[in-house]
């Protein structure tokens, strides 16, 4: 079973991807997220994780995601990361987890996606993201065949500076930038609520036909990255750069949110 938790659909397309191969169903995170639903899941084929890396680890989210639900056969479980750049030391943590959850690790990698974290970094233009996606395709495929031989996935090295992003910057990162106070919504907004939807935290609601964010935010970037009408910026990171989203919002939010699609 492949499960992903994904904000503009970098995960999502590496999780489907590898389920396609691999035979397997994928499973949206972010759909019992926002419905608050603790599930037993039971899977007789291993257990995949895909997710974004969160300041060079597996999001903090999605580790208490697991942690709170229940996972019966198989206790293989292998982690799939996407960045932009590093996943730095996140495959010691995620080994961790693994040992607190009574999970048997099976490695980590991660796959160089295009980069979505409007609040930090630009995002590259739509030919550039398209040609990263491309040569994402073959790592994708490798990593598929190996979860399906059963191979534990070899582990990528790690340098002193992804030490220390992972270890000490992991949880200074957290408290001094991930927070919704810097996003902010133009005249452009046209009141679809999209914003709201698409908030597996459900940390936004619509007042007064506008997005209010309510201190509880992951930053995933699907409120400013899926805005129809990039109405939604981040102070002045965000302001004239592309926005990334890819996400298939069908395969989330079928039953839950009709209205979105």
């Amino acid at each position: 079973m492949v499960f992903y938790f994904s904000g503009t659909g970098n995960s999502q397309l590496v999780a489907v991807r590898i389920a396609e191969m691999t035979g397997d169903k994928a499973v949206s995170i972010n759909r019992y997220m926002k419905k608050g639903e603790k599930a037993v899941f039971r899977s007789e084929r291993p257990l995949v994780f895909v997710a974004p890396v969160y300041s060079w680890r597996l999001p903090r989210v999605v580790e208490q995601w697991i942690m709170e639900n229940d996972f019966e056969g198989s206790r293989d479980a292998y982690f799939i990361l996407t960045c932009g750049g590093s996943g730095g030391n996140a495959a010691v943590y995620a080994e961790k987890l693994c040992r607190r959850k009574g999970l048997r690790y099976r490695g980590l990698c991660s796959v160089l996606m295009p980069e979505n974290y409007l609040a930090l970094f630009p995002t590259p233009g739509e030919s550039e993201s398209r040609e990263i996606i491309e040569k994402a395709g073959p790592v994708i495929t490798d990593l598929a065949r190996q979860i399906q031989s059963g191979e534990t996935l070899t582990a990528q090295p790690v340098s002193l500076v992804g030490k220390i992003e992972s270890g000490p910057v992991n949880p200074l990162f957290y408290r001094l930038f991930v927070k919704d106070k810097g996003f902010t919504v133009s005249d452009k907004c046209i009141s679809c609520g999209k914003c709201a939807l698409r908030c597996p935290l459900n940390n936004i609601s619509i007042e007064g036909g506008k997005p209010v964010w309510k201190g509880r935010c992951t930053h995933c970037m699907a409120c400013i990255g899926g805005c129809p009408t990039e109405a939604i910026e981040y102070k002045a990171k965000s302001s004239g750069q592309r926005r990334h989203y890819i996400m298939d919002d069908s395969l989330c939010w079928k039953n839950e949110c009709p209205e979105m699609l």
